[in-house]
C-alpha cells in the first residue's frame, strides 16, 4: 500500500497513514464513509438523467405530437431553459454552501427537484413544460454546487482523487436510468410514454433526500467556521475508525488548520473578485472556465441532447433503433468513464488524461465527419454504421477526461476559501456553453447537417495546445499542498510554521533591545 499511497497523496501524508491497514472494503469505517459519499455522488446522476431523458423524449412520436412537433428553435428553448435555470441558481447556492455548510444547499435542491419533476410529468402545454424545466435547472444548481466539494473534502485521503473523479461518471448512471426508462415506455400509446420518465426524474433526489441525514458535514468547512472539535470528531470517526490518537487525524487537522490560517491572513472575507485579483488565481479561474466551457463545446453537446438529429443524418430514423442506441451509448459511457478515466487519475495523472482525451476526440471527429459526408452523398449503409461506431469511439476519449476531471480538477486547483466560487466558475462556463449550444446546435444541424461537425474539429485542434501549455499536473499532492503549483513554494502549507517561528524570534529580539529615548 505504501507506494500506491505515495502516488495518491505524497510521501508526507502517506507516512501518517496506518501501516497495517486492511483494504478499504474490509475496513468498516471506510466502507461506511464510501457508502455515505454515494449520496452526493448521485447528484451527478440526477443531472445526467435530464440530458438522456430529453434525448429519449425527442425520439417518441407521442411526445412530439403532444407538443405539436416542436420546431428547432422551440426544441432549443426546451433544452436551453434547463441550464438557464442553473445559472440563476448558481450564485445563491454558492453563498449558501459557504455560509451554512455544504449540506444546507443539498436540502433545498432535493425538495425543489421533486416538486419540479412532478410539474414536468404533469405538463399540459409547452409553457408548463418549459417552466418546470426552468425550476428543475435552478434546483439542480443547489445540488451540483456542493456535492463534488463535499466529496473532495470528506473523502479518505488515498481515495480522494479516484472518488472525486467518480463524481461526474455518475452522470452516466442517471443517463442510463433515463435512456432505458424512455426505451421501456415508448410502446405505450398515450402521453404516459413521456410522463413516466419525466416523473422518474424525482426518483434519485428522493433517495438522496432520505439518506442525506446520515452524511457528515465537511470537516474543512467546520474548522474554517470555528467548529474545530466537530471537525476533529468527524475525522476520528470516518477516517480513523474511532482512534482518538490517530496520527492521520493529527496530520489532517494540522494541514487544514494551517491552510485556513494562511488564507485568513491573506483575506478576511473572500469575494468573486479574489478569483482574478492575483496572477495564480487568474490562472486557476481561466483553467476552470476552459474546462467548463469546452466540456460542452468539444462536440459532445451535439450528441448528448440531439442524438436524434445526428442519427437522422445517417439514415437511422426508427424510434426503437434510436432509443436502443441511446441506451447502449450511456452504458458504454459509464463503463469508460469509470475504468479508463476515474480509476486512472492517480496512475496516469490529470494532465495526461486531458491531452490524450482531446487528441483522441479530434481524430475521431475528423473521421466521423468524413464518414458522414460520404454517407450523405452515397447513402452507403456501411458508412452509416461506421459513423455509429465512431460516435462510441469519440465518447470513449471524451469519457476518460471530461467525465472524471470536469469537477475533480477545479476542486483541486482552488484553495479552500475560493473552492466553492471556483466550482461556480466551472459550472457557469458549462451552463453558458450549454445554453449557446442548445440554441445553435439544432438550427445548425437542421440547416447545414454534417458540415457543422467541421466547427468542432477546429475547436479541438486549438484546445489541445492550450491545455498542453496551461494545465499543470496535480496528482500526488494533498488539497492543501496543490497551492504550491500555482503560488510557488512560499505558499506551501508547512511554511507557516517557519513564518510563525520567525515572527516569534523577531518579537523576542525586540524585547532585548534597550529603550533609547532622546
Amino acid at each position: 500500500m505504501g507506494k500506491q499511497a505515495e502516488l495518491s497523496v505524497g510521501a508526507e501524508l502517506a507516512a501518517a497513514l496506518p501501516q497495517d491497514a486492511k483494504p478499504w472494503y474490509r475496513t468498516r469505517h471506510l466502507v461506511l464513509l464510501n457508502l455515505a459519499l454515494l449520496v452526493p455522488l448521485l447528484s451527478s446522476a440526477t443531472i445526467g438523467f435530464d440530458g438522456a431523458m430529453m434525448n429519449g423524449l425527442q425520439t417518441l412520436v407521442q411526445w412530439r405530437s403532444y407538443f405539436g412537433n416542436p420546431s428547432a428553435p422551440v426544441l432549443g428553448a426546451m433544452n436551453a431553459i434547463f441550464p438557464i435555470g442553473k445559472i440563476v441558481g448558481i450564485l445563491p447556492s454558492a453563498w449558501l454552501v459557504d455560509r451554512y455548510g455544504r449540506k444546507s444547499s443539498l436540502w433545498v435542491g432535493f425538495i425543489f427537484l421533486m416538486i419540479a419533476a412532478g410539474l414536468q410529468g404533469g405538463s399540459i402545454n409547452v409553457a408548463m413544460f418549459i417552466v418546470s424545466r426552468f425550476i428543475l435547472g435552478a434546483a439542480t444548481a443547489f445540488i451540483a454546487q456542493p456535492s463534488p466539494i463535499l466529496v473532495t473534502e470528506l473523502a479518505y485521503p488515498t481515495h480522494r482523487g479516484k472518488i472525486t473523479a467518480m463524481y461526474q461518471t455518475f452522470f452516466y448512471f442517471g443517463s442510463i436510468f433515463a435512456a432505458w426508462s424512455t426505451y421501456g415506455t415508448f410502446r405505450l400509446d398515450s402521453s404516459w410514454s413521456w410522463r413516466i420518465p419525466s416523473i422518474l426524474q424525482a426518483a434519485i433526489p428522493f433517495f438522496q433526500f432520505l439518506a442525506l441525514a446520515f452524511v457528515p458535514e465537511s470537516p474543512r468547512w467546520l474548522l474554517a467556521n470555528g467548529k474545530i472539535e466537530q471537525a476533529r470528531e468527524i475525522l476520528i470517526k470516518w477516517h480513523a475508525g474511532g482512534d482518538r490518537d490517530s496520527a492521520l487525524v493529527v496530520y489532517e487537522m494540522q494541514q487544514i488548520e494551517q491552510s485556513v490560517m494562511l488564507e485568513s491572513q491573506a483575506r478576511a472575507e473572500t469575494s468573486y473578485l479574489d478569483l482574478i485579483r492575483t496572477a495564480p488565481n487568474r490562472k486557476r479561474t481561466l483553467i476552470a472556465a476552459i474546462v467548463g466551457f469546452f466540456a460542452q463545446w468539444n462536440g459532445a453537446g451535439v450528441v448528448s441532447y440531439y442524438l436524434t438529429l445526428v442519427l437522422n443524418t445517417i439514415g437511422i430514423k426508427e424510434t426503437k433503433d434510436q432509443a436502443l442506441i441511446n441506451g447502449l451509448l450511456q452504458i458504454f459511457n459509464w463503463l469508460s468513464a469509470i475504468f479508463a478515466g476515474a480509476l486512472m487519475v492517480d496512475r496516469l495523472g490529470r494532465r495526461t488524461l486531458f491531452l490524450t482525451s482531446v487528441a483522441g476526440m479530434l481524430v475521431s471527429y475528423i473521421i466521423w465527419t468524413a464518414l458522414t459526408a460520404y454517407f450523405t452523398s452515397t447513402l452507403n449503409a456501411t458508412a452509416g454504421n461506421a459513423v455509429v461506431a465512431f460516435i462510441f469511439i469519440y465518447y470513449f476519449f471524451y469519457d476518460i477526461a471530461f467525465a472524471p476531471l470536469l469537477l475533480l480538477y477545479p476542486c483541486e486547483i482552488f484553495e479552500y476559501g475560493l473552492r466553492a466560487r471556483g466550482v461556480a466558475v466551472t459550472y457557469s462556463s458549462t451552463f453558458i456553453g450549454l445554453i449557446i449550444g442548445q440554441f445553435v446546435n439544432p438550427i445548425a444541424m437542421s440547416g447545414i447537417g454534417w458540415k457543422y461537425y467541421i466547427v468542432f474539429c477546429c475547436i479541438l485542434a486549438v484546445l489541445w495546445p492550450v491545455m498542453y501549455f496551461l494545465f499543470p499536473e496535480t496528482k500526488g499532492r494533498t488539497l492543501e499542498e496543490i497551492a504550491e503549483i500555482f503560488d510557488g513554494k512560499s505558499r506551501r502549507v508547512g511554511e507557516i510554521e517557519k513564518i510563525v517561528e520567525t515572527e516569534a524570534d523577531q518579537v523576542e529580539h525586540a524585547r532585548t533591545i534597550p529603550d533609547t529615548k532622546v
